[in-house]
This record gives C-alpha cells, structure tokens and sequence, in this order.
C-alpha cells in the first residue's frame, strides 16, 4: 500500500510505503459504527438529573373533589400526567452510558477507518509538522497554500508551539497517534500523516 507524500503546496511529490495490515484492509461498516457510536457514548458526563413525582414541588391538597367533576380522577398535581409533575422514570446524575469495546475489535475497527480513508484518497503524508512560533496565522497560511480547509494531523510529536497554534483553528485538529480517535478521523475531509507518525500507528494498529 502506497500513500501519497505530499509537499509545502499539498501537491503529491512523491509516494510512501505505508504498512498493509493498517491501511490495506477492507472496510468493515458494522465494526466502524460500534466504536464510533462507544466513542461518543464514552464521552457523555451522565450529569443531567430529573425528579420523580415525590421530588418536584407541590401540594398534597386534592386538586378537585373525587365525583361529580366529569373529570379523572386526582389525587395530587404531582401525578407525572399534570404538566409541572414528576417523571416516572426520571434520569438520574449516576447513569452509566459506557460501552465497552475490546482492544483488538478497536484496532481492527481503526484501521479500516484509516484503509478507507487511503482508498477515497482522504489521507496522505508530510515529512513534518513544526511551526517556528506559536502564531496561529503562520499555520493557517501554511493549511491555505495546501489548499486544506478541514484537516486532521497525526504529529509524532505535538509541542507546545505547535499546540498554540493549532488551537484556534476551527477546522484543525493536530493530536499525536495516541489520541487519534474514530469520529475525527471520519469527520475531518483530510488526514496528514507525518513519516514518524506512520510507525506509531504500525505499532498501534497493525
């Protein structure tokens, strides 16, 4: 498998090898979708609450006699059928939305992300990615003459001028090989690999 290696201009200079058991592999929906879907239900905080009928504020008075009314029967405004009630089954600060994705089925699932992004041509290669001052306008200019507008960067490393830099970018993402995450690299439209980012991501997927 060969990805293109692409120069200050984002033309293709050349081609580099890149390993098959990461991006030569066939494109499985039903795996991608799980860690997608256990990605994003990983993130949630689980911190939103609602209150049950005993919680919410309200008066014990009978809202209207028992007969006579043509109306059903009341005993309290709490009833989760009034407006203002409670919720019967009320979400609570504690719930868990976790799901739990084996290491090899998140390997295998990665890297038929990253196979698919080689075969649509959504993922080439730079030499490297350094900045010489934390100036978010030098990065930009750089993204502008490669004619990127949505980018994700896999960096071997990430330093702090690089990091500055990159941050108040609203379509630019730039993270080293471990924190490359599946709805990223489905979202962004390209991916820039650097050369010493390639063997990282050998280790980690292949």
């Amino acid at each position: 498998m060969q990805l293109e290696l692409l120069n200050e201009q984002g033309q293709a200079a050349s081609k580099v090898d890149a390993p098959e058991t990461v991006f030569g592999r066939e494109y499985n929906e039903a795996l991608v979708h799980q860690i997608v879907v256990a990605f994003q239900a990983n993130a949630r905080q689980g911190t939103r609450a609602q209150k049950d009928r005993e919680q919410v504020k309200h008066s014990t008075k009978k809202p209207f006699r028992q007969k006579g009314t043509g109306r059903a029967r009341a005993g309290m405004t709490s009833s989760p059928l009034w407006r203002g009630g409670g919720r019967i089954f009320p979400n609570s600060p504690e719930e868990n939305f976790t799901q739990k994705i084996n290491k090899k089925m998140y390997r295998a699932g990665m890297a038929s992300i990253f196979s698919q992004l080689a075969r649509e041509g959504r993922i080439a290669v730079v030499d490297s990615m350094k900045v010489d001052s934390p100036k978010t306008k030098q990065l930009a200019a750089r993204f502008k003459a490669m004619n990127l507008e949505s980018v994700m960067v896999i960096a071997e490393e990430v330093d702090e001028n690089l990091y500055l830099a990159s941050r108040n970018l609203a379509n630019v993402l730039v993270v080293e090989p471990r924190y490359a995450d599946p709805l990223s690299l489905v979202h962004y439209k390209k991916v820039l690999v650097t050369k010493g980012a390639m063997d990282k991501l050998k280790e980690m997927f292949a």
